[in-house]
């Protein structure tokens, strides 16, 4: 069988897209999927993404312009990844399935988005209503779960290693978290690096992630900036939303996505 793919990235987050609208791709083939992304034997990736058709949408009264099927690069289907969430709207755009404004369902619900004539996409998360803070780390879901905290000596931070330490720790259990490590440069900007979970390693960027790390650092007194900077190792993201008491809502999640390659492959 041959498989039509696009490759396409977000600040380094890099993914294998697939038009799945005709239903043709084996969804239950997690070895298939785990070949794919791989960087030595398949195309290469953080995750691949199925763009399909929302069979939802003729059952309740939302439209939908398409359905995101997200799996990490182990093979296994995951939760909600922003980054994957914007390329997957400009994916759709360059389908022409969309033209400058979209909803679609993903993992966790329904998501608004919308691109501008630089390729900017802004992606509506969804309200965070329930954080865990404690004395050296927050814990939230931004459609994934993620562990933040704060680190000194960020650039030279040994990620994998203590990410995976805490991934696979008491702490979180068998389901395990994403973990992130951020260091404050000024009261609206942060870095970060992030531990992906299902990737089990450092990626240069994780979109719920970033998204996790502003609203910690605003629920935790680090800022007051509603309107975040998040410098992750493959470039920019912005983080912007509402916030009472801790309730964060209108939350957007903010940066490029770039097509990289089309190609089709052979399995």
């Amino acid at each position: 069988m041959q498989i039509e793919f696009y490759k396409y990235q977000g600040t380094g987050n890099d993914f294998v897209m697939i038009d799945n609208r005709s239903g043709f791709f084996p969804k239950e083939n997690n070895e298939l999927v785990a070949r794919l992304c791989d960087r030595r034997f398949g195309i290469g990736a953080d995750g691949l993404i199925l763009l399909e058709n929302n069979p939802m949408s003729s059952i309740i009264a939302m439209p939908s312009d398409f359905r995101m099927v997200y799996y990490n690069s182990d093979g296994n289907l995951s939760s909600m990844c922003g980054n994957g969430g914007r390329c997957i709207v400009a994916f759709a755009k360059k389908l022409n399935i969309i033209q400058n404004s979209c909803m679609f369902m993903a993992a966790d619900g329904w998501h608004h988005a919308s691109v501008d004539e630089n390729g900017v996409v802004s992606l509506k998360m969804i309200d965070v209503t329930d954080i865990k803070k404690e004395s050296d780390y927050t814990f939230m879901n931004t459609g994934s779960p993620h562990h933040v905290q704060l680190v000194e000596d960020l650039e030279h931070y040994n990620v994998k290693e203590n990410g995976a330490a805490l991934r696979y720790g008491s702490l979180y259990g068998k389901v395990g978290s994403n973990i992130n490590f951020v260091k404050k440069i000024n009261e609206d900007t942060f870095s970060l690096r992030t531990y992906e979970r299902g990737v089990e390693d450092e990626t240069l960027a994780c979109g719920t992630g970033a998204t996790a790390v502003a609203i910690a650092m605003n629920a935790t007194g680090q800022t007051d900036a509603t309107s975040i900077n998040l410098n992750v190792e493959g470039g920019k993201l912005a983080v912007s939303f509402d916030k009472k008491g801790d309730i964060f809502t209108n939350v957007f999640l903010i940066g490029p996505a770039e097509f990289v390659f089309k190609g089709v492959v052979e399995v």
